[in-house]
């Protein structure tokens, strides 16, 4: 493979790369989303589900309480779940109203 042509593939890789974990973090700066502990099933997490974890889709158990997904922003709390990590994973009860 030529320089220019590694080069190239390099970049592409690269501005791919950036546009992919761009796309979570203009979400949530943009106040479209907010992270919601405790509602996620099991393996369907976005992220932070505890230490020894790579992340996204490593909850082990359904609504495990350090484990939170993307939801839209004013929603988390009316579908049961928190926006701070808890303890426990408890199925989580939607609010009325």
């Amino acid at each position: 493979m030529s320089a220019l042509l590694k080069t190239t593939a390099a970049a592409a890789a690269l501005t791919a790369a950036a546009t992919l974990s761009l796309s979570a973090t203009a979400a949530e700066t943009s106040g479209a989303k907010e992270k919601c502990f405790g509602v996620a099933l099991a393996g369907k997490n976005d992220c932070a589900s505890g230490p020894g974890t790579s992340c996204a889709g490593t909850s082990t158990a359904d609504y495990q309480g350090n484990a939170w997904k993307y939801v839209a922003k004013g929603e988390c709390v009316k579908i049961g779940g928190t926006l701070t990590a808890h303890s426990g994973n408890a199925k989580p009860v939607p609010k009325k109203g």
